[in-house]
């Protein structure tokens, strides 16, 4: 599922300048499913999405009253510089960064691995 129409929605109200960014139902696939496995994983146990006028967030989080494990930010405005997506820490580090979701994501497919005897 590559970019689809982004999933919008209710106007924030009259007089509002400035337009929300959102993920598009395809990046929301990809998000989802990796959160699905790291739940699966007992890694992750909850998620945030926030949609702010400069970026979208998912935010992941090990129990819901700590600060986010991760943060998934898409930023339009660094599309043609660093890329629009990255991965933050907890700390605001920023640990990946790239201008596709799908190699983004891989990062945490190594967190997944372990080893069987």
């Amino acid at each position: 599922m590559e970019d689809e129409a982004p999933i919008y929605s209710l106007p924030a109200g009259q007089g509002c300048k400035a337009s929300r960014v959102f993920f598009s139902r395809g990046e929301l696939w990809h998000i989802l499913n990796i959160y699905g496995r790291m739940v699966a994983a007992g890694k992750w146990r909850d998620y945030a999405i926030d949609m702010l006028p400069d970026a979208a967030v998912f935010s992941v989080y090990r129990r819901a009253s700590e600060f986010p494990r991760y943060r998934i930010v898409k930023r339009p405005e660094l599309a043609r510089k660093q890329g629009i997506y990255s991965v933050l820490a907890p700390d605001g580090r920023i640990v990946k960064r790239g201008h596709s979701l799908q190699s983004l994501l891989r990062m945490f497919d190594t967190k997944l691995m372990r080893l069987v005897d």
